[in-house]
């Protein structure tokens, strides 16, 4: 009786070892097929990723119309006439490349709201900004009482005569305010034709300012009066880069609508 109870107990005892075995096996073999799981979907994003990299398609450049490089306004294109206590300045908008902007920029302007502002910062061979009624950079609101966010492409460049609009750090923050860069000092051995056409880092030459591309909205460009604004950016400042002398936006008058 003693011996059959003993190898009952065994044969148990073996049964036992016997299925701590197999489940062992069994938990090891789920872990595996769970990380080889996790590493197959790791390695799909990874392959998504440069497949989707590699899809995507670069600039060609040869196909842009690099509007700013004529002064000529084409029928797509709006001209302005911003009088200013020092003369008059002509620009040309582009509302098919900047639509927010430009609606933003003439609808202010026919309605006079920057009529008496004044050019609030001025910096010599960099720029000359105003578009705030406060008159001190830290006021302004854009048409619609909100702000808009920066419209980017790669037909619009920060070269001299360059019309843009003014905003803070915060990506969606552009009101009324508005800058023209003056600077004209050669830019070209800032920029690569391999990021830009060689047309634009050829303008570059004649001044600019680059490192502002890609972060600031150019919607316009100045085709006449880049002397009025030399005269305004070589005025006297004072604090916060304030002219001693008063300029101010006398009126804009829009001489051609887009068509």
């Amino acid at each position: 009786m003693k011996n059959k109870k003993l190898i009952l107990g065994v044969i148990l005892l073996i049964v036992a070892l016997v299925m701590i075995v197999f489940g062992i096996k069994y938990m090891s073999d789920q872990n595996k097929d769970e990380t080889a799981s996790t590493n197959d979907e790791r390695s799909l994003t990874s392959d998504s990723a440069e497949t989707s990299e590699s899809k995507e398609e670069k600039v060609d450049f040869s196909k842009l119309t690099l509007p700013q490089l004529s002064n000529e306004v084409a029928e797509n294109e709006i001209e302005l006439e911003i009088v200013t206590s020092m003369g008059s300045i002509k620009v040309k908008l582009f509302p098919e490349l900047a639509p927010k902007a430009v609606e933003n920029f003439v609808k202010h302007s026919k309605y006079g709201y920057y009529n008496g502002t004044p050019f609030h910062r001025v910096i010599n061979e960099f720029m000359i900004q105003g578009g705030d009624p406060q008159g001190n950079g830290t006021g302004g609101e854009s048409i619609w009482g909100k702000p808009f966010g920066v419209e980017k492409t790669p037909e619009l460049y920060h070269i001299r005569g360059a019309l843009a609009m003014a905003k803070t750090n915060d990506p969606i923050s552009i009101g009324s305010q508005f800058y023209i860069v003056q600077n004209d000092q050669d830019q070209s051995s800032q920029v690569s034709a391999d990021d830009m056409p060689e047309k634009i880092v050829e303008a570059y030459k004649k001044g600019g300012t680059p490192f502002l591309d890609g972060q600031y909205t150019v919607f316009g460009q100045v085709i006449e009066g880049m002397d009025i604004v030399d005269k305004i950016a070589a005025l006297p400042v004072g604090a916060n880069d304030k002219p001693n002398e008063e300029v101010t936006v006398q009126q804009i008058n829009v001489i051609k609508e887009a068509n």
